[in-house]
């Protein structure tokens, strides 16, 4: 396979055949993100990406799912991607789901009918960044959008059929702001109502403008217990019709993995159990991005 820098993929996309059609993130803006910092972001030639889809036609035989790296995949014109997404269910046809990251950038660009197009030649489910609820907190790290369309992107692929997967993070609005993070992410994401939310718990690394500011003491750091505060405020602000909503990533101190509604008040109170010390939390030591 033709790579070009570093390749990331969600975490529930381990397993699966990495298909890189663009490099980097057409946004890259964001104050807490280093991922794409330094790489520009292109669109790869159809040459490649067809060398990359015969290439896992003969050694990717055990893989029934494919993700479309980099971070903007979405944002290819319609023809294009419908024609790589042709390729792929020619040549890999074991293949049960394609994946793709989604911004409100790239879900804007492309009409409803366009997405259930996209649904039908074989994309399941996309995965989108809201971070915070919060329309103060959006802005301060330079997300790019506001809270309204980032309901409205969400329903639109929704309803076009295409699973859904959102990211929040935990402590991106910093003290000051944390409850009010908490209930208005809850709020988003019941408006949305996902098939599955994944909150992680904020690291920051060095390359990143949020690094820098909490160096200088201008963006505080939540403590393990204000992570955990916050995660309870926002699953008890959280209506899902029939979701999941997960703290098991790496950066989480203490693993969740909850079906909503059903397992909202047990989560709750386990929450409420790891505060009062009855429950271990994950070490420093052990957590990662």
């Amino acid at each position: 396979m033709h790579y070009q820098g570093n390749i990331f993929r969600p975490p529930s996309e381990a397993h699966s055949i990495l298909l890189q059609i663009t490099t980097g993130c057409s946004h890259n803006k964001c104050t807490f993100c280093g991922m794409y910092k330094g790489t520009r972001f292109s669109i790869k030639d159809d040459a490649t990406i067809m060398a990359d889809i015969d290439f896992a036609a003969l050694h990717c035989r055990n893989q029934d799912r494919l993700f479309l790296c980099d971070g903007d995949a979405l944002i290819l014109p319609q023809e294009r991607l419908l024609s790589i997404l042709a390729a792929i269910r020619a040549k890999l046809p074991w293949v049960t789901r394609i994946g793709t990251y989604a911004n409100t950038k790239s879900i804007r660009m492309k009409t409803s009918e366009q997405l259930k197009d996209l649904h039908a030649a074989g994309i399941g489910i996309a995965y989108m960044g809201l971070e915070s609820g919060d329309d103060a907190t959006l802005k301060n790290i330079n997300k790019g959008s506001d809270a309204e369309r980032m309901i409205d992107m969400g329903k639109k692929l929704r309803a076009a059929g295409i699973k859904l997967s959102i990211t929040v993070l935990l402590g991106i609005a910093g003290r000051e702001r944390s409850h009010i993070h908490a209930r208005e992410t809850g709020r988003v994401l019941s408006a949305i109502d996902p098939e599955y939310v994944g909150a992680l718990s904020l690291m920051l690394t060095p390359n990143t403008p949020l690094f820098q500011a909490s160096r200088r003491g201008d963006f505080p750091l939540l403590s393990s217990k204000e992570m955990l505060e916050e995660l309870a405020i926002m699953i008890a602000d959280t209506n899902l019709t029939n979701g999941y909503f997960h703290a098991n990533h790496a950066s989480n101190y203490l693993p969740i993995k909850a079906k909503l509604p059903k397992d909202k008040e047990a989560t709750l109170q386990l929450i409420a159990q790891a505060l009062a010390g009855k429950v271990g939390l994950k070490p420093e030591y052990m957590r990662g991005l």
